[in-house]
């Protein structure tokens, strides 16, 4: 048996025993039969599927360092994953894989293979439909992230949760990456097209408003410890099927703003509405189906999730300066105007930051690209500087129309 008092990096080979050493999710026999097969993208941490032919899991190592860097990064991301997964798992009655077993020294968690879901982000680029999407995401948010709010739990209780899941090394990374990079290139690290350069700076760079605004969103961030976030939920974070959707790889969870949630994976569904609206105005093909779909989807995630968290609230809200409507509107309100506004800078740090998303680098045409980059900047200002003006999921969707009649003509 392998000494597991101290953490070291599991390799393939090695991988195999833990599991074995860990668990009987194959049986009491301890086999040695078992396949191992590294899935992870090899930026940050260790993701294998282990099988025997019959059943499988998936084993995730939380590393020490950014491989691709060597940089370091604070481990304890991985037990608050373990424990996201674990909460999320309860409040959503099932949308997050089962833990099988979790280990703090070697930040290993062994948890359910959801098999049976694909990658939403990749269904997304083979043009993929699910008709009740907006109503499976929306259930998960409505359902994980206003249970963990001071309006519900007990004030000491939600205190001591608040510092439990300070996530300061993956935290950094969304405040550098999301609201500071594509604004404000001090590390050099955005990404794009030398021809680009003079609408970055006039647009992104050189806009005190835009700043101005992105820098309240960025404030409240860091901290308006409102809810227990994923963090990081882009449609890469999602797995899909027919039936359900499966959320995972929650490393990046923290107490924030719920609107930051709900926010990306809006954003996230406007990057292939957009490629798709480009791609049919450059004479490609139209799939009018999956268009249509992901214009009614867009609007739905926002209005269905507000929706369903009106009537929740109204289910587990007690305490009667809370339950007071005046309250509870501004309350609603302000998530809202937080939504849209991370939603526009999700948009944006996809599309000029050095994190990108494959319907943008998929794209081969260099003009078609530049394009996409363009339209997607000028959609999500709109949404940051306009966030507050949003009542329902039909005007963010016709404003990114508008913005995409524009210049498509």
């Amino acid at each position: 048996m392998l000494d597991y008092s101290k953490y070291f990096d599991l390799d393939l080979e090695n991988a195999k025993q833990y599991v074995v050493d860990h668990t009987d999710f194959f049986g009491e026999d301890k086999p040695s039969d078992l396949t191992v097969v590294e899935v992870s993208d090899g930026n940050i941490n260790h993701v294998y599927r282990v099988e025997d032919g019959k059943k499988s899991l998936i084993l995730k190592q939380t590393g020490e360092t950014i491989r691709t860097s060597g940089n370091p990064l604070d481990q304890h991301r991985g037990d608050i994953e373990e424990k996201t997964l674990e909460i999320q798992r309860k409040l959503s009655g099932g949308q997050v894989p089962e833990i099988y077993d979790y280990n703090p020294v070697m930040h290993v968690i062994l948890m359910e293979n959801v098999e049976a879901f694909k990658n939403l982000r990749y269904e997304l680029r083979d043009k993929k439909i699910f008709p009740e999407f907006a109503d499976q995401i929306s259930n998960f948010m409505s359902n994980v992230l206003l249970p963990t709010t001071d309006l519900v739990m007990d004030r000491k209780e939600k205190k001591l949760n608040v510092r439990e899941f300070i996530n300061t090394g993956c935290c950094d990374i969304s405040e550098k990456l999301v609201l500071t990079e594509p604004y404000y290139d001090y590390l050099g690290r955005n990404i794009f097209d030398d021809n680009l350069l003079p609408f970055v700076e006039q647009n992104l760079y050189n806009n005190s408003s835009l700043k101005a605004e992105v820098g309240k969103l960025r404030n409240n961030f860091m901290n308006n410890a409102q809810a227990l976030l994923h963090g990081d939920l882009h449609s890469g974070s999602i797995f899909i099927n027919q039936d359900d959707v499966r959320v995972f790889d929650s490393e990046f969870a923290f107490y924030g703003p719920m609107g930051y949630d709900i926010g990306n994976v809006i954003g996230n569904l406007v990057f292939p509405y957009v490629v798709e609206k480009v791609q049919e105005y450059k004479g490609q093909e139209k799939n009018a189906d999956f268009e249509q779909w992901l214009h009614e989807t867009i609007a739905k995630v926002f209005d269905l999730t507000f929706e369903k968290m009106n009537h929740k609230y109204d289910e587990i809200v007690e305490f009667p300066f809370y339950k007071e409507r005046s309250f509870k509107n501004s309350y609603l309100r302000s998530v809202k105007d937080d939504t849209v506004g991370y939603a526009g800078t999700e948009i944006i740090r996809r599309t000029v930051g050095d994190s990108k998303v494959i319907e943008i680098t998929e794209i081969e045409d260099k003009d078609t690209k530049d394009l996409v980059m363009k339209l997607l900047v000028k959609i999500g200002i709109q949404l940051i500087m306009n966030r507050k003006v949003y009542e329902s999921g039909s005007e963010i969707i016709t404003d990114v129309d508008k913005i995409l009649a524009e210049d498509l003509i």
